[in-house]
């Protein structure tokens, strides 16, 4: 009798331990995912900020209807480049972070002009000598800069981020 009472807590012993094994398991599955996906963000991150660092720098405006190095003009007709994929340009990967990014075409980011508008409602208004709105901050250029992670096996990141700047 003995015996049967000590085979079935082993059993009992066995079954919980192959739950909390599997368990264990699972977390740790979940932990690898998380840390992937944190890595992809950082590199899209980092990509999104070379996009907005490119749109800081134009001093000419992109018209027609092609890009250019990855800076596009106005959409058309409601047009999101970013669902793309011919346009996109790509980014400098992360320096010494080759567990992230490594390849150079697994990092890219794309820069829409999407025109001049008002940075607050009516102020073009008010009109100074110059025919401009009275407000030097009055109208800004603004941006669409989207950014994307996206390798082989890894987790997949996109980021987007519109971006503001005065008109001369």
């Amino acid at each position: 009798m003995a015996l049967i009472v000590v085979l079935i807590l082993l059993l009992i012993m066995t079954l919980l331990g192959l739950a909390s094994l599997r368990g264990t398991l699972l977390e740790e599955r979940m932990t690898a995912n998380m840390f992937d996906r944190s890595l992809g963000f950082q590199a899209a991150e980092a990509a999104l900020r070379q996009g907005e660092a490119v749109a800081a720098a134009l001093t000419v405006l992109p018209t027609g209807n092609t890009c250019s190095n990855g800076v596009c003009p106005p959409p058309t007709n409601g047009l999101d480049r970013s669902l793309g994929t011919t346009d996109w340009q790509p980014a400098t990967a992360l320096a010494g972070n080759t567990l992230a990014v490594p390849e150079a075409d697994d990092l890219q980011y794309l820069v829409e002009y999407l025109g001049e508008f008002n940075t607050t409602p009516k102020c073009d208004a008010i009109l100074g000598p110059n025919g401009r709105p009275k407000d030097p901050l009055c109208k800004a250029n603004v941006y669409r800069i989207s950014s994307r992670y996206s390798a082989e096996g890894r987790a997949s990141v996109t980021l987007q981020s519109v971006l503001r700047i005065p008109s001369p």
